[in-house]
């Protein structure tokens, strides 16, 4: 154990002190010194660098105290008053508008698409724009005109149109595979309006009645089996000035062995050519 001794002075009495058997030195020397050195050096320059890159990128991106660059940030939203914008990841936002007299548009090397989502994260509503399809999925699909007047609306029963007139531009018309139920059927001006079945009937059903009606043209109807017209409780009227049946064959005078050939009303309506015969009436033929 070392042991040290210290020496009072007083004013009356001068002795010499003693020195101490050890001597402490307080401080760092030696490597202990250079190492403290080495690491506040490393450390200055660590700060140094990470500052000039803080300003770094604050000189890059913008920043300002809008935001960053022209992307501003304020209470309602985020506005980009300039330039483009490309997202890497999926885009979550309440609302998405234009710039003022300019559009809006979303451009993707593959598919856009949009999805709408209730409270529990399910998709209730989506919309894939393709490059070579657009499809689109919900419960119903409505467009309206800019007075809120529906245009258009689809739903899994029924497709309805709103407006007052469908325009079917296509070379070969439209096609129906079910039943179409329309208050006017009609064609352009100049063109004809043709309906056909190529492999199956054709039927035209209405409560009050079907009114076939040419203003400056035929009508035709062309059948490759029977063509039948059948009033069920009215009658069937041929009102013209002349009604002809070329096909029809013709009767010759008395002690011609040529057959003779009637036209005859059915009670049932139905329109039946036969032969003639003195015996029996339309009412009592077979073929009725």
């Amino acid at each position: 154990m070392v042991r040290e001794q210290y020496v009072t002075t007083t004013q009356d009495f001068s002795v010499p002190s003693p020195m101490p058997d050890h001597v402490y030195k307080i401080g760092i020397y030696g490597w202990r010194k250079r190492c403290l050195y080495l690491f506040v050096l490393l450390l200055i320059a660590i700060l140094v660098v990470n500052f000039a890159l803080t300003i770094w990128i604050l000189r890059v991106m913008w920043f300002n105290t809008d935001g960053m660059g022209l992307l501003e940030v304020h209470p309602d939203g985020v506005r980009l008053e300039d330039g483009e914008s490309e997202f890497l990841f999926p885009l979550y936002a309440n609302e998405i508008h234009s710039r003022n007299s300019s559009s809006l548009q979303v451009t993707s090397d593959e598919n856009v698409v949009l999805n709408a989502r209730d409270l529990n994260g399910d998709v209730t509503g989506r919309i894939s724009v393709g490059p070579t399809q657009v499809q689109g999925q919900a419960q119903n699909m409505v467009i309206n005109s800019p007075n809120d007047q529906m245009l258009f609306m689809a739903d899994g029963k029924e497709a309805v149109v709103g407006t007052g007139k469908l325009h079917v531009l296509g070379a070969e018309g439209a096609l129906f595979q079910h039943s179409v139920e329309v208050p006017l059927l009609k064609s352009e001006p100049q063109k004809d309006l043709r309906l056909e079945s190529p492999t199956r009937s054709l039927t035209m059903d209405a409560p009050s009645g079907v009114l076939l009606k040419a203003m400056s043209g035929n009508i035709e109807a062309s059948t490759n089996m029977d063509f039948i017209l059948q009033s069920s409780k009215g009658l069937l009227v041929l009102d013209a000035e002349t009604v002809r049946m070329p096909s029809l064959p013709l009767g010759g005078g008395p002690g011609n062995t040529q057959r003779l050939y009637e036209v005859c009303v059915c009670p049932s309506g139905k329109l039946v050519l036969s032969e003639a015969s003195v015996t029996s009436t339309c009412s009592t033929r077979q073929d009725c």
